[in-house]
């Protein structure tokens, strides 16, 4: 992998230059626990060898989330055919728990302390654990900056500052995401009577022929009529729905909700940036990188940066960058590749059995 060399002012970053060249490491195995679906596979491949359902709907859900976990892992290790005491593994963790109330704070150190002692039971060797958000950022090649992350079930503006969330400075959530996408363009053909079988057919067209206008207003006067054919269930024609389904991002209400637009909270999250003055300068989060698999959506970062240009002063917005998901719906897995395949892994990015140990002890003691 050849990582390109960046000026810091900009936002952009040399990882090379920052975490240590790229050295010749034994493979991790990478889970990226997404809250839609799961991705694993080797950090050694270029892509994900495989997919499941996420960790945190595995299973029986009734059942205690140990074991839910157990099971979890236990079957992407049957499924990679490796033994757990092999190889470090790097985690990546759902964008989720967006607040910072006690009981949010709570939660999120319930699960991630699950989480590694499901793994650590099972002699893995080294765990790193990372927000998705964050290896996102990563694999744009950028340790600052705001991620926006459509998630499965909301969608999360998040201000990032040299790998770290700024929560302090406040994360924007919009209360849908991309299974709402998916039951908007479901109900879109239902009401022009284009039947169907099942939601995954919904959702293959959403993914394959479904866009951001530019102009949603003159997209409605355009012939805009595209097919294609779904395994098993034949050809479908969509025609606005293919645009409609994108533009609930921006204007909720097409979808009778009752929330902020995409680009409203990008830009509400960019004047918080600005007025907390964390830096000498603003360059630190005018880059905004899109993440999830609806931001795949052909038109959306285009569209985007429009808005917000409408939306910001001149004074902020100028030099905003609008990056789409650099690897697709596999940015996140990419961001841990990209880690773990530095010369400084696991080193310093990664907890060992003992130091959880002794970390929990410690908890329990205060």
């Amino acid at each position: 992998m050849r990582i390109r060399m960046y000026s810091t002012h900009t936002g952009e970053l040399s990882f090379m230059r920052i975490y240590g060249q790229r050295a010749q490491v034994p493979g991790s195995i990478i889970i990226d626990g997404g809250s839609g679906y799961c991705k694993y596979g080797w950090s050694k491949y270029a892509c994900p060898s495989g997919r499941s359902a996420t960790f945190l709907e595995f299973g029986n859900v009734e059942s205690p989330i140990y074991s839910r976990l157990q099971q979890f892992f236990a079957t992407i290790f049957t499924r990679m055919q490796v033994k757990p005491s092999m190889q470090p593994v790097v985690l990546t963790f759902p964008v989720c728990h967006f607040d910072d109330t006690e009981s949010a704070k709570a939660s999120r150190r319930q699960l991630k302390s699950a989480i590694l002692s499901v793994l650590f039971d099972m002699n893995v060797p080294a765990v790193c654990a990372v927000n998705q958000a964050i290896l996102a950022l990563y694999s744009a090649r950028r340790t600052s900056g705001i991620v926006v992350n459509i998630g499965f079930h909301v969608t999360t503006i998040l201000p990032i500052l040299h790998g770290k969330v700024m929560r302090q400075v406040g994360i924007e959530v919009i209360g849908f995401g991309a299974l709402k996408l998916t039951s908007f363009l479901k109900e879109k053909m239902q009401e022009n009577n284009i039947p169907f079988q099942s939601l995954y057919t919904v959702r293959t067209l959403k993914e394959n022929i479904c866009y951001v206008a530019a102009d949603y207003k003159a997209e409605l006067s355009r012939d805009t009529q595209a097919s294609m054919e779904v395994a098993g269930e034949g050809w479908f024609t969509l025609s606005k729905e293919r645009f409609q389904t994108g533009e609930i991002l921006f204007q909720p209400r097409l979808a009778g909700m009752r929330a902020m637009g995409l680009h409203q909270a990008v830009a509400l999250c960019m004047d918080h940036c600005e007025a907390a003055e964390l830096t000498g300068d603003d360059s630190w989060f005018k880059t905004v990188v899109l993440a999830g698999g609806s931001a795949c959506l052909p038109g959306i970062a285009e569209r985007l940066h429009k808005e917000l240009h409408g939306l910001l002063p001149t004074s902020t917005v100028n030099g905003v960058r609008v990056i789409p998901p650099p690897y697709g719906v596999d940015t996140a897995w990419h961001g841990a590749k990209l880690i773990s395949n530095l010369s400084t892994f696991p080193g310093p990015w990664c907890m060992t059995k003992k130091q959880f140990r002794r970390k929990s002890r410690l908890n329990l003691m205060w």
